[in-house]
């Protein structure tokens, strides 16, 4: 008699990470890119995941996905999908996972694409390795997923070499060969970069498209919180390797809690400020991730900080909103908070950009 079929609640998480960390060594010491990060991410639902250059949001989601070279890096932690450990397995092992139950749209599909080979072949090799299809079924495949992912002349361009497409063209070319094997897990890093605002809005709406049509999970990678803001339902803000906010993204926007996930709010520009308006900058630069501060990792860097900030580091802190905490002793919106502000507001400190909460 056969053991019974589980069944899955679409609540449980397709993919879980455990305080996951992701240490390379260097010749300056250990550098912790990723440092015990915790995230769920069920059936349909999208995450994303924000911060600066060197805040650990393309090492986190290449950890999951297992994309990181074995010699040099340390990792520690848990990562599941579908309630099964992964994080421990091998490449060779992986290889059944990549394509057919995660799939990633690479930052830039210039040097994710092989020069040397038209698309077509590039799309239908997946197909034919996962799918076990036959070359003329994967080619009538990727003419559909052409024409999926709005590519004109889908016939023509699967004969062309990527350096004869546009760059929002090769992106396109990237998302049809991540959608292609079906998976239920896409990971977007940086999927917009170097692109221009129009094609921008295209490619966001594309995936997001994609992700409805198919159920999919996805992770998207940005360093602009104004990307995330209407293609994910949570966002968790990465700094210095960690999360210091997460929260539903309406919660985020409507109660920010952490003083670095206000300084990336206020940095975004305004249609209601006056043209040419300063844009507020944060001061500093990003931790150094061999000898990370002793304290809070932003207290170098925060407007509010005090003594505590200094020699203390904060643990993740759950707020009144239920699923949303932060990593801060003086959150925004705290008695400690709002006397600083008065203080660097009168000083003239402070570039007042509205009513962020």
């Amino acid at each position: 008699m056969s053991p019974p079929d589980v069944v899955r609640s679409e609540a449980e998480p397709l993919v879980e990470t455990v305080e996951i960390k992701t240490h390379f060594k260097t010749p300056r010491g250990i550098a912790r890119a990723v440092d015990g990060v915790s995230i769920q991410i069920r059936r349909g639902q999208s995450l994303g995941v924000v911060g600066e250059s060197g805040s650990g949001k393309t090492v986190l989601s290449r950890s999951i996905m297992g994309l990181l070279p074995r010699n040099g890096v340390i990792r520690d932690g848990s990562v599941r999908y579908q309630g099964q450990e992964i994080g421990n397995r091998s490449s060779k092992e992986m290889r059944a996972i990549w394509g057919r139950e995660m799939a990633m749209i690479f930052q830039d599909p210039m040097t994710s694409l092989n020069p040397v080979m038209k698309v077509g072949k590039q799309i239908t090799e997946s197909l034919r390795l996962h799918l076990g299809m036959s070359a003329s079924e994967a080619m009538t495949i990727a003419e559909r997923l052409f024409r999926d992912v709005r590519i004109p002349e889908p016939t023509r361009r699967l004969n062309q070499y990527p350096h004869e497409l546009s760059g929002g063209m090769r992106q396109r070319v990237m998302i049809a060969i991540a959608m292609a094997c079906g998976p239920n897990m896409l990971f977007a890093d940086e999927p917009t970069t170097a692109l221009d605002v129009t094609v921008q809005a295209q490619i966001l709406e594309l995936i997001s498209e994609q992700k409805r049509d198919r159920n999919m999970s996805l992770l998207l990678v940005t360093h602009n919180l104004g990307v995330v803001a209407g293609y994910t339902d949570e966002i968790a803000v990465m700094y210095g390797g960690k999360v210091v906010e997460k929260a539903p993204t309406k919660t985020l926007f409507a109660d920010t809690k952490m003083p670095y996930t206000e300084a990336l709010l206020r940095s975004i520009p305004r249609l209601d400020q006056p043209s040419h308006s300063r844009l507020a900058t944060i001061p500093g630069r990003p931790p150094d991730i061999v000898h990370p501060p002793k304290g809070c990792r932003f207290a170098p860097r925060c407007a509010y900080v005090r003594d505590l900030c200094l020699n203390e580091e904060p643990e993740l802190q759950q707020a009144a909103t239920p699923d949303h905490t932060y990593r801060c002793f003086y959150p925004v919106g705290s008695p400690e908070y709002l006397e600083r502000k008065v203080e660097l507001t009168r000083k003239g400190e402070l570039v007042s950009t509205g009513d962020l909460n």
